[in-house]
């Protein structure tokens, strides 16, 4: 797989230019941030098509954030411009009490310009997100994601029971958008079944970006 390519200039894709899907999220432990790179891969895995990997900065009580412009290790902080010029978007988050953590949250409130002038509509995506245990809330939380996507007019698709792996799991996975059951200390790793359903869903939201902006 290549290497993840700074966001173009032109909001749409060409016949000399890829489809661009933005992976985007927030990691506190890594979990995240790994199904993050294997549904980049799966993007990746499309030809034509290219992800953006992307992360946002820890936020404050105050919601004023703390990190430094630039992460000293893994995806740069996302730029809102890369809403605006990604044909697809991939949204990612550890569960917090069923929800998305706040610094995701943080990111999406920012983005009152984008839902004015449209810049989201009609793209395709999805949603992924990682807890500690079986039942910590991954179907709310996925579902809670989609809420401000579907106001900014994006087009919502999950994983459908086409992939088998999606009745075989008895970890993570579901048809509202990949899941990782990350373990009470956070370190347990992707199985097999988690990564193909990962893939997948990079694959489904890449393939409909690129249907959509041709």
């Amino acid at each position: 797989m290549g290497g993840y390519s700074a966001a173009p200039t032109a909001p749409t894709a060409s016949p000399l230019m890829p489809t661009s899907v933005l992976v985007l999220y927030y990691s506190r432990h890594g979990a995240t941030a790994g199904m993050a790179r294997q549904i980049a891969r799966g993007v990746e895995s499309v030809d034509g098509c290219e992800a953006w990997l992307r992360t946002v900065p820890e936020v404050s009580a105050d919601h004023a954030a703390l990190a430094d412009d630039v992460p000293s290790a893994g995806a740069p902080y996302v730029e809102l411009d890369e809403l605006t010029d990604c044909d697809g978007l991939l949204l990612g988050s550890p569960t917090r009490f069923g929800n998305m953590a706040a610094p995701l949250k943080h990111l999406l409130d920012s983005t009152s310009s984008q839902w004015l002038s449209g810049a989201l509509s009609g793209k395709p995506a999805g949603v992924f997100t990682s807890t500690s245990s079986l039942h910590g809330g991954q179907e709310t939380t996925l579902l809670s994601m989609m809420l401000p996507l579907l106001h900014h007019g994006m087009l919502i698709s999950g994983i459908p029971y086409t992939e088998g792996d999606l009745v075989r799991t008895q970890t993570g996975g579901t048809p509202y958008g990949a899941s990782h059951l990350a373990g009470a200390d956070s370190q347990r790793e992707l199985d097999e079944v988690e990564r193909n359903l990962c893939r997948a869903q990079g694959q489904r939201i890449a393939r409909l970006a690129q249907r959509l902006s041709a």
